[in-house]
Parts: structure tokens; sequence; C-alpha cells
């Protein structure tokens, strides 16, 4: 799969192709569903590619940062994730004030006819473009008629509503980490690289990969989490790259010993032997085992509610 970071890396030669265009944060069910829909399309048009156009950073952090979404999954995930389900190509488009400038007629002639060489154009019903977001599906689909492009908009079906980034925001910031992860058709993944913490876990026995909860990432309520510790880049001496391991994961400030920076804590199960510091990891959310954090009055209590935390980890992992 391609991945061109704008659109002075598409080459002149490349096209046509069948292009789905959205901000994609997350790629849950409902833009699958428009992928696969892209998919089937190119087919009918001969075995075109697929071309997933999305925008970093997100329009409304350029726009209305007091209002910018915390995000679901970072461009190279996002991507990733894009090719995974049906992009034959991605197209990270750097959103700026003088994107934000142009006109819906301005963006169709510059991205779509001029760069991307459109024969079909599949996106959300709802999907909005150009300046002051002026341009929508019946804009496509009256340029389709001047430079020869299909248009499909679609519903973003769910089960109990319309699957939504925002929906899947609300889940994770209620906790509610199997909903999310519903709505996504996998747990949601947040990364981040392990830093040296105060230690306090390796003492009483269980050790902790740290990693700072970045404040532009929809990262789960506060609570104790089961799920898995995938390594992405190793540090020197620890796992292999791709080595996944079930874990118990604390998210929050730590109250009992009067608070840090809100933050990620894995204790993989059953290990007090591993290197992880400096190393890039990827947590993923399967369930939720109890809500916030609680401040313990004695270490012994700390200690019997963090086995029970391993304990209820290991068996929701064991039948998952």
């Amino acid at each position: 799969m391609q991945v061109w970071h704008g659109l002075d890396e598409v080459g002149a030669e490349f096209g046509p192709s069948v292009v789905t265009i959205g901000n994609f944060d997350g790629v849950h069910r409902g833009h699958q569903e428009v992928l696969a829909h892209a998919k089937a399309r190119a087919a009918e048009l001969g075995g075109l590619p697929v071309v997933a156009l999305t925008f970093d950073p997100h329009p409304m952090r350029v726009l209305r940062p007091d209002h910018a979404p915390l995000m679901l999954s970072e461009p190279g995930q996002r991507a990733e994730l894009l090719g995974q389900h049906g992009a034959d190509a991605v197209l990270i488009l750097p959103f700026d004030k003088d994107v934000a400038s142009w006109s819906p007629e301005e963006f169709i002639e510059r991205v779509l006819v001029g760069t991307l060489h459109a024969k079909a154009i599949v996106v959300g019903e709802n999907f909005r473009f150009g300046h002051r977001a002026a341009g929508h599906v019946d804009t496509l689909v009256a340029a389709g008629t001047t430079y020869g492009f299909q248009v499909e908009g679609l519903s973003l079906a769910g089960d109990a509503q319309p699957w939504s980034s925002t929906y899947v925001r609300q889940q994770l910031a209620d906790g509610h980490v199997e909903a999310a992860a519903e709505a996504l058709g996998r747990p949601l993944r947040v990364t981040g690289v392990v830093i040296e913490g105060d230690k306090r876990g390796r003492e009483l026995g269980y050790p902790t990969a740290n990693i700072p909860a970045d404040p532009t990432a929809a990262v789960p309520q506060d609570g104790v989490y089961a799920g898995w510790l995938t390594v992405l880049t190793p540090a020197e001496g620890g796992p292999s790259y791709g080595e996944r391991m079930p874990a118990a994961i604390s998210v929050g400030s730590n109250p009992t010993f009067d608070g840090v920076d809100r933050r990620v804590e894995s204790y993989v199960l059953d290990r007090d032997d591993l290197e992880l510091y400096g190393a890039k990891v990827a947590i993923d959310f399967v369930a939720r085992l109890r809500g916030s954090q609680i401040r313990f009055e004695t270490i012994d209590e700390l200690l019997v509610q963090m086995k029970a935390d391993v304990d209820g980890a290991r068996h929701v992992l064991t039948q998952n």
C-alpha cells in the first residue's frame, strides 16, 4: 500500500482511481462499510485502485482548536487500518488554513480531478468539504456530470444507531471499552513510549510499563481494564517486535500515592523480567474491570485489590 503525505507526493502518472474521503478517525465499522463499497465500485470499473483521502491534523484542530475532538487513531495507525480494510493507497492531506480556504470547486479540481483522476467517489451521506463546509454530496454529484465521475453517499449504519467517531469517544469517556470495540470492530488501541516511573509497582511485585496519557488522544475513563500489550519498537534486551502479552491496565493518576500526571500503566501478567523502558508499545483495551481509581488507606488494602484486578484480567483474557 502507498501512503502519500501531500498532493506533491502523488505521481503525475497516477490514476484513474476510486476515491473515498473522510477524517476516518478510528476507522470504525461505518468507515469500513464505505471502504467496502469503494472496493466493490473499483472492481466494477475494471479493478481501479482505491484511494482513501484523509486529513492531518483534524480540521477542527485548525479551525476551532477548543472544539477539536480527542483522536481515536494517530495518522500512521489510521493509514494502516485503511489499508487493512481495502484502500490501495492513502493520501494524508496536511490540513491548514490555506486548504481550509479552498472552495468546494477548487478542492474537486485540485485534489479529486487534477491529482487523483477520480472515476468514482464514495463518501458518507453527511460528508461536507470546502470553505465553511459549503460542499456536500449533491455538490459532488453536480461536479461529476462535468468531470465524468460517479458519486455514492452512504449511511454509516449501525445496530442501534449510525456508527460514528463521536459515539466511540462517548463510550470511552464513560469507560465502556466493550461498546467502543463493537463499533470499531476491534479493541481500542493506545500507543506510546514506555517511560521510567516511580517504580512502586516493582516494589509491590507488580512492575508496570507506563506511558503518558496523550491529552489529544481518546484514552478510556480512569479505571482498571483487561487488555493486551504489544511491542511495536523493542527496547534493547526487551521483548521482540510484535510480541503480544496479556495485561492488567490502570488508567489514571495513582491517588493512593498522592497522584501523578495521568498515565496508562500496564502490568504484564506473571512477568517481572521485562525490559520495556524506551520501547514503543500498543495497549489494546478489552474489558473494564472496575471504575475510577481508588485511594487506599494501606498498602495491604492496595495489594489485595491489585491481586483481584490481576485475577480478573486473567479470567477475561482467557476467554478472548
